[in-house]
């Protein structure tokens, strides 16, 4: 994959492209500042960007302000986001469109190598990558507490990794149960949110982190 990174720390740049190298995806730029990667993406488009949210000069949004910018003049470009903590006004943000190749991990993450690769090959073929803390907090924070409360336990793990981006094969291993269950729990959640009528794998996914993030 053609990728382009955004990090101020040179430290955890240099690492992060010395890493995507030795995986086989060819990084075209890594630079310091969104401006930067702005400038880098125009000039040569790449399949997909990995960008600090918290990056000079003010060290507040700027890496959030440059993805959504990204995502709205160049939309065929994958972007995924990452973050030293779960910030709920940045995450609903990114989240506000079309979140088909839309990432957004807190910076742990990325020392767990497998994780961090596998979440960058999710969202690089148009899936999505949530951090699960994110999602937990997001479902912690969310208004809509009446429609989340008739969710049994385990419609709300469903509904968890639903949201980290997980297919239905995926949650069913990881919560050691049969896909068929799984499809039953994520019929009977969608029916509750009334969410019943969106198909589709990644519009499901937005239809629920819109909800749970308005």
């Amino acid at each position: 994959m053609r990728v382009m990174l955004a990090e101020d720390s040179a430290l955890l740049r240099e690492g992060l492209v010395r890493l995507l190298q030795e995986e086989g995806h060819d990084v075209l730029a890594a630079v310091g500042d969104a401006g930067a990667l702005l400038e880098a993406v125009a000039g040569e488009r790449p399949e997909a960007v990995v960008v600090d949210v918290r990056m000079p000069p003010t060290h507040t949004d700027e890496g959030l302000r440059a993805a959504l910018e990204i995502r709205r003049r160049w939309p065929e470009v994958k972007v995924l986001v990452l973050s030293q903590y779960v910030e709920k006004k940045y995450a609903t943000e990114l989240m506000g469109g079309s979140i088909d190749g839309v990432g957004y991990l807190l910076k742990d993450r990325v020392a767990e190598v497998g994780d961090f690769l596998d979440a960058l090959d999710r969202v690089g073929t148009g899936g999505t990558a949530f951090d699960p803390e994110v999602v937990r907090q997001l479902l912690a924070r969310t208004s809509h507490a009446d429609p989340l409360a008739r969710l049994t336990a385990r419609e709300r793990e469903v509904l968890e990794l639903m949201a980290q981006g997980l297919t239905n094969a995926s949650i069913a291993q990881s919560l050691h149960v049969s896909q068929s269950a799984v499809e039953k729990h994520v019929n009977a959640l969608f029916d509750k949110l009334a969410l019943s009528h969106i198909t589709g794998y990644s519009r499901r996914v937005l239809a629920v982190l819109r909800y749970l993030g308005s």
